[in-house]
């Protein structure tokens, strides 16, 4: 079970391959973030922000974790206004691994 609300009978392919990636990570934490946030935005995100989300999920899950927790600091390159939405759309109020 992914863990998904959402159905991608809608989408393009690409926003499917997204998507199905976005929950399908590695570390359930970042399966959590990744996926509730693709659930949420992936159909109306633009050709510019699917291109930067495509790269988000190329990193490393603990590296990913550690910028949205705010462990560490994000590098330049990744400081872009879709990670930022990301980060204010991941809430929590205890260790997300509790």
């Amino acid at each position: 079970m992914s863990g998904t609300t959402r159905t991608s009978a809608d989408l393009d392919p690409r926003r499917r391959k997204l998507l199905f990636r976005a929950w399908h990570r590695g570390m359930r934490e970042m399966d959590l973030i990744m996926g509730r946030f693709a659930d949420a935005e992936i159909g109306t995100l633009s050709e510019a922000e699917l291109d930067e989300f495509e790269q988000l999920i190329e990193v490393l899950d603990r590296d990913l974790l550690s910028w949205v927790t705010g462990e560490a600091e994000v590098p330049g390159n990744y400081d872009s206004e879709l990670f930022r939405r990301l980060k204010s759309f991941h809430h929590h109020e205890k260790p997300i691994h509790v």
